[in-house]
């Protein structure tokens, strides 16, 4: 097994349980003391991990607290995936569309170089690069400016000003976290100011959020559920969660992941 695998796979266990000791982690996959030592510290580094004496706990970030893109890119891989793949079928050739930034638009970007006549706006530098990397003559790919962020977002007055002259007819949009109390939020203050201009200038507001943003509260709300047309999230998404979204967002779309 790669690292990469190794230190995925133990990253899952810590969300199943909480925490994990570095004995256990020895025996499970039967590598040394030192290496699990090393896996949890490229962890750890990432933010996606505390260590403790004898192991490691799931990292509690506060609600101004922002992991940066390549540490979110690896979370809940399966489930953005299947999201992404159900928020493709709502494009149409033709259509002008918005793309915030996030890891599951980004997926998203990858499954929408194929789609004719596509104009995509986005202030995200990862779905821009997934578009350019397989361009078409007939699409247009429209990258704002602005103010780089830990997401690779790009925010302040000159994104929100390119922004505001634009007309969409939906916006996939990507969160930190919902709740039925604050809405759709974000940990970055001026990621939610550029996320509001796309919601101001989209017909049509999408939203993709797997299960574990769910009571997930960062410090500035974008929108509150209400406003969201379309929420698709996966099955991980508890029962008493699915009901109390449901009742306010316009359609709540539930995929199941292979």
């Amino acid at each position: 097994m790669l690292a990469q695998q190794r230190q995925t796979a133990i990253l899952e266990l810590i969300r199943q349980h909480g925490g994990v000791r570095v004995s256990h982690l020895v025996s499970r996959f039967g590598v040394s003391d030192m290496t699990i030592r090393r896996d949890l510290e490229a962890l750890a580094e990432r933010g996606l991990v505390a260590k403790v004496h004898g192991g490691a706990t799931l990292a509690g970030p506060g609600s101004a607290e922002e992991p940066g893109f390549a540490a979110k890119s690896v979370r809940q891989q399966a489930e953005k995936r299947a999201i992404a793949e159900r928020a493709a079928a709502l494009v149409e050739p033709g259509m002008a569309v918005a793309l915030s930034a996030g890891t599951t638009t980004a997926a998203l970007a990858t499954l929408l170089a194929d789609v004719r006549g596509l104009t995509v706006v986005t202030n995200s530098i990862p779905v821009a690069d997934a578009l350019y990397q397989n361009p078409r003559a007939d699409q247009t790919v429209v990258l704002t400016g602005g103010i780089r962020t830990p997401s690779d977002a790009l925010t302040g007055p000159v994104a929100e000003a390119a922004v505001r002259s634009l007309n969409v007819d939906v916006l996939f949009l990507g969160v930190h976290g919902m709740s039925p109390r604050t809405g759709f939020t974000t940990p970055n203050l001026l990621e939610a100011g550029i996320n509001r201009c796309l919601v101001d200038a989209s017909r049509r507001l999408v939203v993709l959020a797997d299960h574990t943003k769910w009571e997930t509260i960062g410090i500035a709300t974008i929108a509150p559920l209400a406003e969201a047309d379309v929420l698709v999230t996966d099955a991980g998404l508890p029962v008493a969660a699915r009901h109390q979204v449901g009742d306010q967002v316009g359609e709540l779309v539930v995929v199941e992941v292979r």
